[in-house]
């Protein structure tokens, strides 16, 4: 009875195949694998109390995939039972990212603090965690505010909320079996969010949480494109084709207090207008710059 207290205190993935009823993942277990073994397939999702249940079942489907290296591709039965039984016990996570695109086609990505523990200073979309009794919105919306400070409302249009689900990814760390045995396993949903905002309107409306966010960058959304298909970095995950030169504007965090957040359903003209002292109202103390960066890496959740 103390072993199913603990499993319903966060949000786990559970598989379903055929009529099967849907059956908690085992930490060790590949997910993508379980659908038939391949790097990409397509399953339906949805949450249902409080359980994130992938199947294969009738309905609409989207995209999950891992890296060719996942850990739980490669991974043997010596070295799943090498694995601490309190980490086998964790199951697989669920969590959602952001992917927030804005009315000038720029997308928001943030680079993690140095001090984290689970893939520090890397470039991602905003997300985290699914908490008990949250829709995938919710979290994504939520997720976004505690580490941008941004607040985002969605839209509803004939029936249609703008949060469109793009894909399913399957994250593991550490990222390869030569680095170690994995001890984090995730199904990550990728959510686009439009906004009717300029990322220049939406930057002055920015106070990342400096504790998880130590840098902002505005991207076009060719590189985007190039990210969301599963660039994982210098490691190249499914290996998409090298995006173009592109220009990015990269937001460091200043080590002095944030001014008091609007949100972005309030900005008023002035918050859009050019500053008292004539810089542009996006401008950090460090500069944007306009200049080529490499392609940021792929969204991880901290635990």
């Amino acid at each position: 009875m103390e072993t199913q207290v603990q499993k319903v205190q966060k949000v786990l993935v559970h598989l379903s195949r055929g009529s099967a009823a849907a059956q908690c993942a085992r930490f060790v277990q590949s997910i993508t694998g379980h659908f038939g073994g391949q790097d990409e397939t397509q399953v339906g999702c949805y949450l249902d109390n409080n359980r994130f249940i992938l199947s294969q079942g009738a309905g609409q489907r989207v995209p999950l995939k891992r890296p060719a290296f996942c850990p739980f591709k490669h991974l043997s039965v010596t070295q799943a039972a090498a694995i601490p039984l309190d980490v086998q016990d964790r199951g697989v996570d669920v969590g959602v990212a952001v992917i927030l695109q804005t009315a000038n086609q720029r997308v928001l990505l943030t680079r993690r603090a140095a001090g984290l523990r689970i893939f520090p200073g890397l470039w991602v979309h905003p997300g985290g965690h699914v908490e008990l009794e949250e829709t995938l919105v919710a979290a994504g919306l939520r997720e976004l505010h505690e580490e941008t400070g941004l607040e985002v409302e969605v839209e509803v249009e004939q029936n249609h909320v703008s949060p469109q689900i793009l894909g399913l990814w399957e994250s593991a760390y550490p990222a390869r079996l030569s680095r170690g045995s994995p001890f984090r396993h995730h199904i990550v949903t990728f959510m686009l969010l439009h906004s009717p905002h300029t990322h220049r309107e939406l930057q002055v409306c920015l106070r990342p949480d400096p504790v998880e966010v130590s840098a902002c960058l505005w991207v076009d959304r060719d590189l985007a494109r190039s990210i969301v298909g599963g660039a994982d970095g210098e490691e190249g995950g499914l290996q998409p084709p090298p995006p173009p030169a592109v220009s990015v504007s990269t937001f460091d965090i200043p080590t002095s207090p944030h001014p008091p957040p609007s949100t972005v359903q309030g900005l008023t003209q002035q918050e859009r207008g050019p500053r008292p002292d004539g810089r542009d109202e996006c401008r950090s103390p460090h500069g944007p710059e306009q200049r080529e960066e490499p392609l940021p890496r792929r969204q991880e959740l901290e635990d």
